[in-house]
């Protein structure tokens, strides 16, 4: 276990974890998760939850968010049901904090979000605009936008590039501007009441991301996908000052571990405790209402 605040009392919160199964790397994610493997320079194994518990907890990690996946309509790959999640969830209560997926092309999309939150009572919802092929600040979304403010959870969205289907050609037909951070600015200024959470330091568009995370009271950031030794000098200098109370720690599960992500993190900042433990657990915590 690395030597952090909020280890020894297993208080720390990853906000972004997917699963280690078959259902999300293999089938879910198909070739173009397999191209992204092999741009981390991982395998991609598979393994139980119970497996994936134990190994967090080992590092002092509380809690994590589990993130559902459904980008079936732009890639064709089933989706990682809602269901599911709720179950896992159900299976490991003082863990998982489960989040749902729809996807935007589907014409049951708002009637599933409405489900996720009333019958299965997931905690928010994550989108992949990359994976999933949509532009977040469309017009024909703003009435999913409004429905989730509505029902009072929060939602992550993608930041920046995609190793999905890195390198391969055309990029296994995703497309990277999805990812830009400004086009989660107009659906914060358009629905204030939405929680919104940006996946990733946004590379290429850092500086847009910490605009958007400074001007929007409703955007916060996590360090996700990324170990903390490659994230821009300028996110973690933000990070530590004036964005402290709006950065939170996630790994992207099962690319990164926990302990690689947590080693690096300790040894990369030098942010006092009192900053360590917003970015670790704090911000979490207010962020995800546990």
């Amino acid at each position: 276990m690395v030597d952090l605040p909020g280890a020894g009392e297993e208080r720390i919160v990853d906000t972004h974890a997917h699963q280690p199964t078959a259902a999300f790397l293999e089938d879910a994610g198909g070739q173009m998760m397999r191209d992204a493997a092999d741009r981390f320079g991982t395998d991609l194994e598979t393994w139980s939850y119970e497996e994936m518990v134990a190994e967090y907890r080992e590092q002092g990690i509380g809690r994590a968010v589990l993130l559902g996946w459904d980008a079936e309509t732009n890639t064709g790959n089933p989706p990682v049901p809602n269901d599911h999640v709720a179950e896992v969830r159900d299976e490991y209560p003082d863990f998982f904090v489960g989040f749902g997926s729809v996807d935007p092309h589907k014409v049951d999309c708002v009637g599933e979000a409405i489900r996720c939150v009333e019958d299965l009572d997931l905690s928010g919802f994550k989108f992949q605009q990359i994976a999933q092929g949509f532009d977040p600040s469309a017009p024909r979304h703003d009435h999913l936008w409004s429905t989730i403010e509505d029902l009072g959870v929060p939602i992550v969205f993608h930041g920046g590039n995609s190793t999905l289907g890195a390198c391969a050609p055309g990029g296994r037909g995703l497309k990277v501007k999805y990812g830009d951070p400004m086009l989660i600015d107009d659906v914060a200024a358009d629905h204030p009441e939405l929680q919104i959470l940006i996946a990733h330091p946004a590379f290429p568009w850092e500086r847009e991301q910490l605009a958007v995370c400074q001007q929007k009271g409703n955007v916060y950031m996590d360090l996700s996908g990324w170990l903390p030794r490659y994230v821009d000098e300028q996110v973690l200098h933000y990070a530590g000052t004036l964005l402290q109370d709006k950065v939170m720690f996630g790994t992207d599960y099962p690319m990164i571990r926990p302990e690689e992500w947590l080693s690096s993190f300790a040894e990369t900042v030098d942010y006092d405790e009192s900053v360590q433990r917003k970015i670790l657990f704090e911000n979490a915590e207010a962020f995800l209402g546990l």
